[in-house]
């Protein structure tokens, strides 16, 4: 993505990048599996942001998106299908993130499916929130046609008030929801993070231990982890202060190298990995410490570039394998352009996390920082002096100045006597030199050269 592109992609993001928007309540929608939560989340935040599926149980872990609604805005929490009778290896993880979810509410949304009638599920749900003494919402969803409003009437022997009918397919009834959730919202004026917070995207092959790191870093289960590749499906945000920076962490899911393994729910997944990765600032690339550096890795972090992000390859499981971090630095750096550090860490014993949360706050402030401009000419005028440049016909190429125009990521516009004498081995050599020199290892780098008239 170009840096307009990317500067796009952040001017289109939900309202938490505004620096006077006050959060005034937290709202969490919970149901049964396959109820339409996730279609109910993008309805009203009129975004795509959820992934929707009609397999039940692609929700598993719980997402917060914010929405705004006549001038009020509020935090949605999506969560994954509550099952008591699921048996699997994600129904309890999935249950107890929605608990959590609850915990954390002003209001909880009460999804059923109308269409379905009252479910035992939908019983068993109605007690555990009943207990839980929070304001709840029970919304009667899939009733398309108004005329069969009164079906939701049904729902009232769940004991939680009166149901509200909605179509979060076609949007029936949504206006007076959110009319309704914003007259119940108690306005804590909580900000949200700015443009001032450092996102980082979390990004690796499947089964990498990507949610491992996360809930490690955060000292809590924020994430559902799973031996079983391709547990996250949705990009999960999480926001963690350390010292006097703010990042927000996102949770991928994994990143296949061969698009015929991406298929339905994993090729929807996929794109949230790679637009999360497009509105980060910071990368960890994860490799699986035990293999070594293998050719799908090498792609998660082209994908990294290619976003502009400053990139961390992040060795993970370092504390169930026997290479030496010595064995794999140089070949990393011979093979990924951008020359990233690359620090070992272990989501089980804790070692290296704080080393790589002050790696991200060091490389992120050279991603945002700019060089004086007098410091680049000096070291223009250096390289210079290093090696001839290249010529054709009798003219030769001369450097004459250079000015840095943006930052986050830094760009720079080289002036020449003739742009098209700049060869392709020339123009590399001088991104090397001046990563080198102003310690940019990690950090995307474009050079604009530019014949000066």
């Amino acid at each position: 993505m170009t840096s307009r592109g990317r500067q796009r992609a952040r001017d289109d993001r939900t309202p938490d990048l505004a620096a006077d928007v006050e959060i005034a309540g937290t709202v969490a929608i919970v149901g049964y599996p396959n109820v339409g939560k996730s279609t109910l989340i993008n309805r009203l935040t009129a975004t795509r942001t959820a992934v929707v599926h009609e397999t039940p149980g692609v929700t598993r872990d719980r997402k917060e998106l914010l929405c705004e609604w006549s001038g009020t805005t509020f935090r949605l929490i999506d969560t994954g299908g509550v099952d008591r009778a699921d048996t699997g290896p994600f129904g309890p993880q999935v249950a107890a993130q929605a608990r959590q979810a609850v915990e954390e509410a002003d209001l909880v949304l009460f999804v059923v499916d109308a269409k379905a009638g009252v479910t035992p599920g939908d019983e068993e749900l109605a007690e555990i929130l009943r207990k839980s003494r929070r304001q709840v919402l029970v919304l009667a969803n899939k009733l398309d046609d108004p005329r069969k409003d009164l079906d939701a009437l049904e729902f009232h022997r769940l004991g939680l008030g009166d149901p509200i009918p909605v179509s979060a397919l076609h949007g029936h009834g949504s206006g007076d929801l959110l009319d309704e959730i914003v007259s119940r919202m108690p306005g804590h004026a909580e900000r949200p993070v700015g443009e001032e917070a450092i996102r980082v995207a979390i990004l690796g092959r499947p089964n990498v231990g990507k949610s491992s790191l996360l809930n490690a870093l955060l000292g809590q289960d924020r994430v559902i982890v799973s031996e079983v590749p391709g547990t996250t499906r949705d990009s999960i945000d999480t926001v963690l202060h350390k010292d006097d920076s703010t990042l927000v962490l996102v949770d991928t899911a994994g990143l296949r190298r061969k698009r015929k393994q991406r298929q339905g729910i994993e090729y929807y997944s996929e794109l949230r990995a790679l637009e999360a990765a497009e509105r980060a600032d910071i990368a960890l690339v994860l490799v699986d410490a035990g293999q070594g550096v293998v050719e799908q890795d090498l792609a998660v972090a082209d994908v990294a570039r290619k976003a502009q992000c400053a990139t961390i390859v992040v060795l993970s499981k370092w504390d169930v394998t026997e290479i030496r971090l010595e064995d794999v630095r140089p070949d990393i750096l011979t093979r990924m352009r951008q020359r990233p550090p690359v620090i070992a860490v272990s989501a089980h014993t804790g070692r290296g996390l704080e080393r790589l949360l002050a790696l991200v706050q060091t490389l992120f402030v050279r991603y945002a920082g700019r060089i004086p401009t007098a410091e680049l000419n000096r070291f223009l005028q250096e390289l210079r002096e290093a090696r001839q440049p290249p010529g054709r016909r009798g003219r030769r190429l001369n450097l004459l100045y250079g000015t840095q125009v943006s930052s986050r990521p830094p760009r720079f516009r080289f002036f020449v006597n003739d742009r098209g004498l700049v060869t392709r081995d020339y123009g590399y050599w001088v991104e090397n030199e001046l990563r080198s020199r102003f310690q940019l290892e990690g950090v995307p780098v474009s050079i604009d050269f530019v014949t000066s008239q």
